[in-house]
């Protein structure tokens, strides 16, 4: 592994101090804006953090939780079994607040629906057919829409331990604490052919309000390359393209029981750090990218790759603005005359809700 490689590309376990399993603050990526911790916890498992001069998403990567806020907010999270499984709803915790995070004790069959009120209600695996299309869009010069459609799985884990996203931003606004339900997830299939895959805009742009942050899931079925044609976001161009830093977090399917890897590629831009990766990622493996032409990212044939995307930068105004590598972007060209992957899209947003309506 190169020396570049090593500044940029953080090995499962690596990069845990204290009770994550992933720990990237601005401090220890060596700049000035976006954060991501992976937390495990077990059945009736609790873990407290002040979000500081953050604003925070907890995201279930499986499992489901409570957050409380000092404020008083209290969110039940139902969660998904993986994040192959569904799309999951999630919480917003502000900058200058307290949370606490809870897993249920483990009793019981470990999932459960929720009325309207975030209320458990029974038990036993809660299906919902995502109704009509769920849309997305993509800022910034190089543009193009998705519109995933088929059935969905909502699962609502009402017990047991789980792992939780923790995506973070500097921020200067203090916006208000917020459930997000699974159903408002809009899922974009991007690209086609082999470069089909599927995107969960929970946080983006233009789907979520946060004041900095900006986050997405990206799965990409085995075999294809997404986060492609390379492209980058690392200088601030009004109405062309976005100066953000970006943290990938993946996990590989292993639908055999054999472990799965993908690839990530960055070049050097010409522009800050001259990131230079070529590394072979695993689940819970993380790629920093301070700046450069990022992509593709690829999905070995027979293994799903996930990866959540965390953005921010020093902009006033919370865009994705890319430019793709100029000398690649002509492959958007040939995406009209190819059909999507018919694996996609793998699943939909819910039609109904499985979480706490606030």
């Amino acid at each position: 592994m190169s020396a570049m490689n090593a500044d940029f590309h953080l090995r499962a376990g690596y990069a845990a101090p204290g009770p994550y399993a992933l720990d990237i603050s601005p401090e220890s990526a060596g700049w000035a804006h976006s954060s991501l911790r992976v937390l495990d916890l077990p059945p009736g498992g609790s873990h407290e953090f002040a979000t500081g001069d953050s604003e925070w998403i907890v995201l279930p990567l499986s499992g489901g939780c409570t957050v409380t806020l000092d404020s008083g907010e209290v969110f039940e999270l139902a969660g998904r079994a993986s994040v192959f499984s569904g799309v999951t709803d999630f919480a917003y915790v502000p900058r200058d607040a307290h949370a606490r995070i809870t897993t249920g004790d483990g009793d019981g069959d470990g999932t459960g629906g929720r009325d309207g009120n975030g209320n458990v209600t029974g038990s036993g695996d809660e299906n919902a057919t995502g109704g009509g299309d769920a849309t997305g869009s993509r800022s910034g010069t190089a543009s193009g829409t998705g519109i995933g459609t088929g059935t969905g799985t909502g699962i609502g884990i009402g017990t047991g331990g789980g792992r939780f996203a923790l995506a973070g931003a500097r921020c200067t606004r203090r916006l208000a604490p917020r459930y997000a339900p699974a159903r408002d997830v809009p899922v974009e299939l991007r690209g086609t052919g082999t470069c089909s895959r599927q995107v969960n805009n929970f946080a983006a742009a233009d789907a979520f309000a946060c004041d900095k942050l900006i986050a997405v899931e990206v799965l990409t079925p085995g075999g294809n390359w997404s986060s492609y044609p390379p492209h980058k976001h690392d200088d601030h161009r009004p109405g062309e393209e976005s100066e953000l830093e970006e943290i990938y977090y993946f996990e590989i399917a292993a639908p055999h029981g054999s472990e799965g890897v993908g690839y990530q590629r960055v070049t050097p831009s010409g522009r800050g750090r001259g990131t230079d990766v070529l590394a072979e990622v695993r689940t819970g493996d993380a790629v920093l990218i301070p700046d450069g032409w990022h992509g593709p990212s690829i999905a070995s044939p027979g293994h799903t790759m996930y990866y959540l995307n965390v953005m921010a930068g020093p902009g006033d105004d919370r865009q994705w603005l890319i430019r793709d590598h100029p000398d690649h972007a002509w492959i958007r060209d040939t995406w009209p005359t190819q059909p999507v992957d018919p694996r996609l899209p793998f699943y939909t947003a819910p039609s109904g809700d499985t979480g706490d309506p606030r």
